[in-house]
């Protein structure tokens, strides 16, 4: 009994080791992947958004999340910096910013589709004259202003840039000479009646060339060249039949780089396209 107290059974002490955070099993990934996946479908709404909204709607979109204060290009027509009794120059020269016009608005009213304060007034007035020009023209309303033999070379489209005429040769009709590079003889009365119906509006024209594909690697690329006489060719033949020259925006030529058909070399590439553009605003 007296050597047990004098060697008592030794003491053991178990010491657990913790380690923070539980290794593998945290939840910190956690908020990275959250991060991650949100990344993600921001960059995805980002390219949906570039694919499906036109360029007004995405300047108006990429107006809404600009700074308005203080860099704004016109004043909110209120009091202190923002001063005056409307943002329009024409009224009033705002205190802050270049100002406005009801006339000549801002881009960011622009890409909203705004230009002053009767916006929706002028863009219904000018989509409906663009209308009646493509309805003289392609006969929707019974008579075209247009013989039957030229009628069969011209289509109308109305677009976001305006209406555009096409002009297009058929199998067997060319609109200008192959050869030569003159333009068919009806082509000056089509010429003629577009001038007699453009004078109706005030809308800026723009004319553009195409040509077919070359069937064979030529020695020398004419394509380019060809495309853009073609479109002066006709601008003179617009000209000459009345139309003011200051109403002639831009004359340009896309070779064949604008096919409208799966042939390259058919002869419904070879046409010209006339825009009455959409008034500015």
């Amino acid at each position: 009994m007296a050597e047990a107290e004098q060697n008592p059974r030794p003491l053991i002490v178990k010491r657990k080791k913790v380690i923070a955070g539980g290794g593998h099993h945290g939840g910190a990934w956690k908020v990275a992947y959250a991060d991650f996946v949100t990344a993600m479908m921001a960059f995805f709404m980002l390219m949906w958004l570039l694919n499906a909204t036109t360029e007004q709607q995405r300047k108006g979109i990429a107006d809404y999340f600009s700074p308005t204060i203080p860099i704004t290009r016109i004043s909110g027509g209120g009091d202190g910096a923002f001063g005056g009794d409307s943002p329009f120059s024409e009224t009033t020269t705002a205190q802050s910013g270049t100002g406005a016009t009801s006339l000549r608005p801002t881009e960011g009213r622009q890409g909203l589709g705004m230009s002053g304060t009767d916006y929706r007034q002028m863009d219904a007035q000018d989509a409906m004259a663009l209308a009646a020009v493509a309805d003289a023209l392609s006969g929707q309303n019974g008579d075209s202003v247009l013989p039957e033999h030229i009628l069969a070379h011209v289509a109308t489209r109305l677009t976001d840039e305006g209406l555009i005429i096409e002009i297009f040769s058929r199998p067997g009709q060319q609109i200008f000479d192959p050869q030569t590079g003159a333009p068919a003889p009806w082509m000056a009365d089509i010429a003629a009646v577009m001038a007699s119906l453009f004078a109706t509006v005030t809308n800026a024209v723009a004319i553009e060339g195409h040509v077919a594909a070359e069937p064979v690697v030529v020695a020398a690329e004419t394509r380019w060249r060809a495309s853009t006489d073609r479109a002066q060719s006709f601008r003179g033949l617009l000209e000459a039949s009345g139309l003011p020259p200051r109403r002639i925006l831009r004359v340009t030529g896309h070779a064949d780089r604008e096919a409208v058909t799966e042939n390259p070399m058919s002869p419904r590439n070879e046409r010209l396209e006339i825009i009455l553009l959409r008034s500015a605003r």
